[in-house]
């Protein structure tokens, strides 16, 4: 058994829990090894605090999960099978009495609820998010392996994206050319859908890339990364294309200041909340405040948001083996937008910074 997988076992033994059903695809690889997207069709890993555990996936996947290292019971189904019936028989022949049930209360859909109480009914549904989120939190060694090249894969998407730039490029343009250089590196897949935003599209902290064409005076705002073997990284950098304005500078070198200042910050123990604050005291100081609309970073890994959230009121203390972003940004509409982000790792003492492209002004 795996370690990941005997530590969900140990929490449902202390909770009473007979049986857990993990049916987000970011969890079941966590647990099981097997990345897949199975579209509509079911996904699932059931989970008992004493029997065998075992996977459930569309027959057409079944060899693939195999491959995946998953050595324990696979369930494959066709699409003229019905996969309920066959959960409901394994499960009954694991535990005698089925009184609570572990989900994804956000992940789970009505139909699926309604499958399992009907075949299960009287259960109640606990919630297993948060004790996932927990041990997600907390990379391993292979883990942060793997994060540390989507870090440099990331580094280089955005090499890639400076050196495009071209005055009557637009925003799409850059974006293809990111992309596809990328992909030449061994690169299939990016962790989200690359943003290239210029000019007074910048200061949209989620704008969509568009026909807009860089000008000269423009920043040009990157934010991507890269899918490299199921470990997302995330990387904001903010570049100037020719001459800017004094107001522009200020706005990059406060988010600058704000974005070093907290990583500074960062060591076990302290307060998320603390992190966040670090910055955005720095940015309300330099009169932008009201220009600084989300929080300071989020977890990082398998899944492109994951916890912890850093956040103003989050209490929650760091710890060694998180991941996460420190990305402060200033927004002003029809001047600029600037954003700074960087992935980071909580090390024993400190902090470890992933990606590395330079933050320094850069004029392209």
């Amino acid at each position: 058994m795996n370690k990941r997988l005997q530590k969900l076992m140990n929490w449902m033994k202390e909770k009473n829990i007979p049986f857990a059903f993990i049916t987000a695809p970011e969890n079941v690889f966590y647990l099981t090894g097997f990345r897949s997207d199975p579209y509509e069709r079911l996904l699932g890993a059931a989970v008992f605090p004493e029997a065998e555990p075992f996977l459930i996936c569309p027959k057409l996947d079944e060899a693939d999960a195999r491959n995946s290292g998953w050595t324990l019971e696979i369930v494959g189904y066709t699409d003229i099978e019905n996969p309920w019936d066959m959960i409901e028989s394994r499960v009954k022949s694991r535990v005698n009495h089925v009184n609570h049930i572990a989900v994804e209360k956000h992940h789970l859909n009505v139909a699926r609820y309604e499958e399992l109480i009907g075949r299960f009914p009287g259960a109640v549904f606990i919630a297993a998010e948060e004790k996932l989120e927990r041990l997600r939190m907390i990379k391993d060694k292979d883990e942060l392996a793997l994060m540390k090249k989507a870090a440099q894969y990331a580094d280089l998407a955005v090499e890639i994206g400076a050196s495009a730039i071209r005055e009557g490029k637009s925003e799409l343009d850059i974006r293809a050319e990111v992309e596809f250089e990328i992909k030449k590196h061994g690169i299939a897949e990016m962790a989200f859908s690359t943003m290239v935003l210029t000019g007074k599209n910048a200061a949209s902290p989620h704008g969509i890339p568009g026909h807009t064409k860089v000008q000269k005076g423009d920043f040009v705002l990157f934010d991507l990364g890269v899918m490299y073997e199921g470990y997302r990284s995330d990387i904001t950098r903010t570049v100037a294309f020719g001459e800017i304005s004094e107001k522009q500078r200020d706005i990059y070198e406060t988010v600058l200041k704000a974005q070093k200042a907290a990583i500074a910050a960062i060591k076990p123990g302290m307060m998320a909340k603390d992190i966040d604050l670090t910055a955005r005291r720095l940015i309300t100081e330099a009169g932008y405040g009201d220009f600084f609309p989300h929080r300071l970073g989020h977890g990082l890994g398998i899944s492109i948001h994951e916890y912890p959230n850093i956040t103003e009121t989050n209490e929650l203390r760091l710890e060694e083996g998180m991941v996460f972003t420190i990305e402060p940004g200033i927004y002003v509409p029809d001047t600029a937008g600037v954003r700074i982000e960087d992935d980071v790792y909580v090390t024993e003492d400190g902090v470890e910074i992933l990606t590395s492209f330079p933050k320094a002004l850069t004029f392209v």
